[in-house]
């Protein structure tokens, strides 16, 4: 089986497309680009390439990654000129290479790391910003409400989610604006939304905009980091 394991970015107002529109985009992406993708069996084949994991509606990344079986190979460098030639602004190949990796992207990824820009309220001040921050860290347990509906009815319960808080640091403060970077539990084992972590820390007192923020992934990792 010839695997070729991709990492690409998406920006712009691509951003605001769907995951299962991002499949349906690189799906007419490798047929535009005669891209050799092996198909499954069946009443309706379909092209076998699968990603590492979704990334909400709104947020931008510089490392999404995605596995992509082929029938014949082609070289790498080709693929991604290819690639990058028929796609739209707002998303592109940034390097692929054979993997021999039996195991699913799914499977192995354990973090992803985080920019977040927020902007803090008028009342607020870069004391009780850092302070805020430094109280959040110190804590054993952080609790929050996650709800989803089954069979049409909601159903809320209480999260702890400070094991699944890797790192977080403030890298930048000014009055406009706080840029946080965070590394967080990601993976079939588990996953915190840094949408959720924002809720937290406001929970937890930290005076900025609940609505209006954004966030940028860097990257993901299949290592499994120390809790801090």
């Amino acid at each position: 089986m010839l695997k070729l394991r991709v990492k690409f970015k998406k920006y712009s107002l691509i951003r605001y497309i769907s995951h299962l529109d991002l499949m349906r985009l690189f799906q007419r992406a490798f047929r535009r680009a005669n891209i050799p993708v092996e198909y499954s069996k069946g009443f309706n084949p379909q092209p076998k390439f699968s990603f590492a994991t979704a990334l909400a509606l709104g947020l931008t990344s510089d490392g999404e990654y995605m596995d992509i079986e082929l029938q014949e190979e082609i070289a790498p460098e080709k693929f991604t000129k290819d690639m990058n030639d028929v796609l739209p602004e707002g998303v592109e190949i940034l390097e692929a290479h054979y993997t021999d990796d039996k195991k699913s992207l799914m499977s192995i990824i354990k973090s992803s790391s985080y920019i977040i820009e927020l902007i803090p309220l008028e009342n607020s001040s870069k004391k009780s910003i850092y302070e805020t921050i430094n109280n959040f860290k110190r804590k054993k347990e952080i609790y929050i409400t996650k709800s989803k509906k089954k069979k049409g009815r909601t159903i809320e319960r209480e999260v702890d989610i400070r094991k699944n808080i890797y790192e977080l640091d403030i890298i930048l403060y000014e009055s406009d604006r706080i840029i946080l970077k965070t590394l967080l539990k990601t993976g079939s084992t588990g996953n915190l939304k840094p949408e959720l972590l924002i809720k937290a820390l406001i929970k937890e007192g930290l005076q900025v905009d609940d609505v209006d923020f954004n966030i940028h992934r860097l990257d993901l990792f299949t290592e499994d980091p120390k809790w801090e």
